[in-house]
């Protein structure tokens, strides 16, 4: 059980570090590699939508390997996550929006404020059940 968990693990790993490549080709691509073809762009924009449909898939399966435990804090951590993103990111917008704050709201403050809720959340679930 533990080496298919390591299996399925590293798949997820290597489908995220993939769908990073190409998002970075697909952002970079018009400025540095085809300088500003449309069509390149679009099938860079494709590729990376198929790559990151195909870690979504490698990451539901490595969560249906999981025991009903494990199950329930990684569903809690991200309902907690999905809720606090909604609530953060658009009181953020709005801040933005009405120039409360000086910087631009960017969709990638609230990816990193995503990934670092869902880490303690997680942290915290683990610690709370195990």
């Amino acid at each position: 059980m533990k080496k298919e968990r390591q299996k399925r693990t590293l798949q997820l790993a290597l489908w995220t570090w993939t769908w990073v490549a190409t998002l970075a080709i697909a952002t970079f691509g018009p400025k540095f590699f085809w300088d500003g073809n449309t069509t390149w762009t679009a099938l860079a924009i494709g590729f990376n939508l198929l790559i990151g449909i195909l870690m979504i898939l490698a990451n539901r399966k490595l969560f249906n390997h999981y025991d009903e435990l494990e199950r329930k804090i990684h569903l809690e951590a991200m309902g907690l996550t999905l809720g606090a993103v909604v609530v953060v990111g658009l009181s953020f917008s709005l801040l933005g929006q009405s120039n409360i704050i000086s910087s631009k709201a960017e969709i990638s403050q609230l990816i990193l404020f995503l990934g670092v809720f869902h880490i303690i959340v997680l942290r915290v679930n683990r610690k709370r059940y195990l």
